[in-house]
């Protein structure tokens, strides 16, 4: 003890060393004579005020606010790919006008053109064959083609895998071949092919994923738009009222101003009239200074109060709302018939937009599942063609050396091609559509793969987001019930505190109109006066708290339950549509 005790007198050393210097910090330094400014609201020039209710602050929101305005062209851009996730399903139109022309040497006495002139070795029929002599004969010419072709069909591929085609090819070859029979020769044919999967890509295959999965994203979109839209609601709503309060305290600062400047005034008549010391006017204007600058601070907190609610209904800084002086029309929130918590936590599960993500993202895994059991198959597709070919020309006449041959031994017996093949483009297409020179395949293609990683990397990458979607699914129903009990709670609390700071500002006023009364009876001082003032005000300004902890508690009643999106009419249509001018 005696240690104790002499440790406590005398510190030691190293204790004292431990306490820092203290600076000399800027020398000479003296507060600036400021003078008061004006109780103002910079940047507004509309007066007196601009009334505005709860719902046309939360219809502006909705229409203009600039977090909604992308969120819901974010929805507008997933539904354009919803319809780029249809492409792969559109019927394509195929057409190909051409035109080629050709010169090509002669191979042969036969595949050759019309000659022309020349001195050529020859040799006459005789024999043994006697050298062989220049003499002047007709020779072989090129071959000179020319062909026209246009090409037109369709293809295309159905959701569920089948791809196939048709198509029509006109052809009109000009060919000065001695031996061709037609010249020029007209071809049509139409080319039918269907490719219809079994196992692989059957019911399930990349192009109908992409399309599925843009539903989902499009949906989970819309999801996410309705979460902004809450969320912003909430926010124009706790800044309503939370500038319903600041514009509150405003006047109860200035009313505790007014009671103030009346009491000073008082005690500056008594304290000449002798009635009171001279001290207790000094104590009173001292008390209107601080109220004065009470209701500099309350202004300036509903200038806060009125910028943040202004952001969050216009997105243009020139728009004339940055002008106004806003002053909340709307009446208090009225207060909601709360039921328990099991009927609260029902009621979120029901209308909430996280619940309905959460679903998407078990949705999408779910698609991704079965794309990689249907990539794990092998691939066993059925091809069929069939392919009709229209033919017709114009009969050529024939080379001299076959005239000669076929006219043997009875002139006039050259044979005919058959008179279908005889015509031009029209006897081609209707000896097409006529099937008259039919071919028909079909064949059956397997592909093993034999290890097939594709399929197996996707369908683990599957599994986890399953589990991923599942634990999201859990998530949410945790969170909306820890939420619920909370909303539950605040609003209970909130209705008790509302009760009990009501009663307090009432027992308050009491106070102080009898503290008022007894000092004009001379039975009180100054000092008690200004204290139950100060304590009146406190005690209005802890009643506009509550109230305004109240209005709050059931915005987020109504956030956690979902209803604050159906009760203010929220339309993904027109949502965000006026951000721009």
């Amino acid at each position: 003890m005696t240690v104790a005790i002499a440790l406590a007198v005398f510190p030691s050393q190293r204790s004292a060393a431990q306490q820092p210097p203290v600076p000399n910090v800027a020398p000479g330094y003296r507060a600036p004579a400021a003078e008061p400014s004006v109780p103002a609201i910079v940047g507004v020039t509309q007066r007196p005020f601009v009334e505005i209710s709860l719902q046309d602050a939360i219809a502006m929101a909705l229409l203009r606010n600039p977090s909604l305005a992308v969120s819901a062209s974010n929805v507008r851009v997933a539904r354009f790919q919803i319809v780029e996730a249809k492409g792969p399903f559109d019927v394509q139109l195929h057409l190909q006008p051409s035109s080629s022309y050709s010169v090509q040497p002669p191979e042969n006495l036969f595949f050759a053109g019309p000659g022309l002139g020349g001195i050529y070795e020859c040799h006459p029929f005789e024999f043994p064959p006697p050298p062989p002599y220049p003499c002047t004969v007709v020779g072989p010419g090129n071959i000179v083609q020319h062909q026209y072709q246009f090409q037109g069909g369709f293809t295309g591929q159905t959701v569920s895998g089948t791809t196939w085609s048709a198509g029509i090819v006109r052809t009109r070859t000009i060919n000065n071949t001695l031996i061709n029979t037609f010249n020029p020769v007209y071809q049509s044919s139409l080319d039918l092919s269907l490719t219809q999967p079994l196992l692989r890509n059957l019911g399930m295959n990349a192009a109908k994923r992409l399309f599925k999965l843009s539903l989902l994203v499009a949906d989970a979109n819309a999801g996410q738009t309705l979460v902004d839209a809450s969320n912003v609601i909430a926010q124009v709503e706790d800044a309503y009222w939370d500038l319903v309060a600041a514009w509150r305290n405003v006047a109860i600062q200035e009313e505790a101003l007014t009671e103030a400047v009346a009491q000073q005034r008082s005690n500056v008549r008594l304290a000449r009239a002798g009635a009171a010391p001279p001290v207790s006017a000094v104590e009173s204007e001292t008390q209107v200074a601080a109220f004065q600058n009470n209701v500099v601070v309350a202004l300036q907190n509903v200038a806060q109060l009125q910028n943040q609610l202004k952001s969050l209904l216009v997105t243009d800084s020139k728009d004339p709302i940055w002008s106004a002086n806003l002053v909340p029309s709307s009446p208090v929130q009225q207060l909601p018939s709360a039921g328990d918590l099991a009927a609260v936590v029902a009621q979120a599960l029901s209308t909430r937009p996280e619940v309905r993500l959460a679903q998407d993202q078990r949705r999408q895994a779910d698609i991704d599942r079965a794309y990689a059991k249907n990539q794990a198959l092998p691939q066993a597709d059925i091809q069929a063609g069939l392919l009709s070919n229209g033919f017709a020309g114009v009969l050529a006449p024939l080379p001299g050396f076959e005239s000669d041959q076929c006219n043997l031994p009875t002139p006039g017996t050259c044979p005919t091609p058959p008179p279908t093949t005889i015509g031009k483009m029209g006897q081609a297409t209707s000896n097409m559509w006529a099937f008259r020179f039919p071919a028909f395949n079909i064949a059956l293609v397997f592909n093993i793969p034999l290890h097939n990683s594709f399929a197996r990397a996707l369908e683990g990458s599957a599994a986890q987001e399953q589990q991923q979607a599942a634990i999201a699914v859990q998530s949410v129903t945790e969170r909306i019930e820890v939420e619920s009990r909370l909303a539950l709670q605040n609003y209970q609390t909130a209705l008790s505190q509302l009760y009990a700071a009501r009663h307090q500002r009432e027992a308050a006023e009491a106070v102080y109109a009898s503290e008022v009364r007894q000092f004009h009876a001379g039975a009180s001082t100054t000092f008690l006066v200004l204290q139950r003032e100060v304590e009146l005000a406190k005690a209005r300004g802890a009643e506009l708290q509550a109230q305004t902890d109240l209005n709050k508690s059931v915005v987020e009643l109504q956030r956690v339950e979902g209803t604050i999106l159906s009760d203010n009419g929220v339309n993904l249509q027109t949502l965000g549509s006026k951000a721009l001018p």
